[in-house]
């Protein structure tokens, strides 16, 4: 397996794949890769011929006093995880090979980016579809592999790639979980002990909002007041917010409808963590 730092060393490589006639997967991470980057990976390599594994932590999502800093980092684990899932390829760039001198083009976006996370999180998706549209651009990959964890960053890159005509296809994963149903995030690793089981309210909250769909409930104000209940008696919680929105485009709807997402994004001390389910 090869790690590439430079723009120059991916291309060259996925060149030569291309020309070979290969198909090329490209799994985008921020790194401190667990299972459900792992089973971004494993799809991606059933599904092409190569495999890109980008790991780049990108300054432009974050916004001021957020954790870029301390935004958990180990390379050697994420190469060994990577080799042995079957990657043949880890783009690890610093930030200068990313955004050069005078960097000043952006890619943004309306509408799906004006809620949920864009509400709390103002910059994050100039960040992520600018960055994601670079990565694009330099893998040329037949297809991009995303976690239904990130719902909302997972429409926004089908939107964006709808509207810009990119000529790849966007393949959304399932959220993978621990065992006690706390979804698999690379910054459960800011959790103590104490707000590791405070943060189970998250995954709890979701199977509520599942079982009131599956008992018939069709108004989505009353299942997300009754996720926002069960969250609030956890008295390490914080509710960043908890909404039922469509699908497509992220807007706030009254009635359970297909295709709907029901999102939270909730803070465990200072660890901001999200969870969704989707009907």
């Amino acid at each position: 397996m090869q790690i590439a730092k430079t723009i120059k060393e991916v291309r060259t490589q996925v060149k030569t794949w291309k020309s070979e006639g290969l198909t090329v997967g490209l799994v985008p991470t921020m790194g401190y890769l667990h299972e459900g980057h792992g089973s971004l990976i494993t799809r991606a390599r059933k599904e092409n011929d190569r495999v890109v594994v980008s790991v780049f932590v990108n300054p432009m999502q974050f916004g001021p006093g957020e954790d870029l800093e301390s935004y958990p980092r180990d390379l050697e684990k994420d190469s060994a995880y990577c080799e042995s899932l079957g990657a043949d390829l880890i783009f690890h760039p610093e930030p200068e090979e990313m955004y050069t001198a005078g960097f000043c083009s952006y890619v943004d976006m309306s509408v799906l980016t004006e809620e949920l996370c864009g509400l709390s999180r103002p910059v994050h998706f100039r960040g992520v579809c600018t960055v994601v549209n670079k990565l694009f651009n330099i893998v040329q990959p037949n297809r991009a592999y995303f976690g239904q964890k990130d719902a909302q960053q997972l429409a926004v890159i089908r939107r964006m790639v709808e509207d810009l005509n990119m000529d790849l296809e966007i393949v959304g994963c399932p959220i993978v979980r621990e065992e006690d149903g706390l979804a698999k995030s690379s910054r459960n690793t800011y959790l103590s002990d104490e707000e590791r089981a405070a943060a189970l309210v998250l995954s709890k909250a979701v199977k509520l909002g599942e079982e009131l769909v599956k008992a018939g409930e069709r108004d989505a104000k009353k299942i997300v007041s009754e996720m926002s209940a069960l969250i609030q008696k956890e008295p390490l919680a914080r509710i960043d917010y908890v909404k039922a929105v469509d699908g497509l485009t992220m807007q706030q709807i009254d009635t359970v409808k297909s295709p709907m997402l029901v999102a939270l994004a909730v803070f465990i001390g200072k660890t901001r963590l999200i969870d969704n389910f989707a009907v």
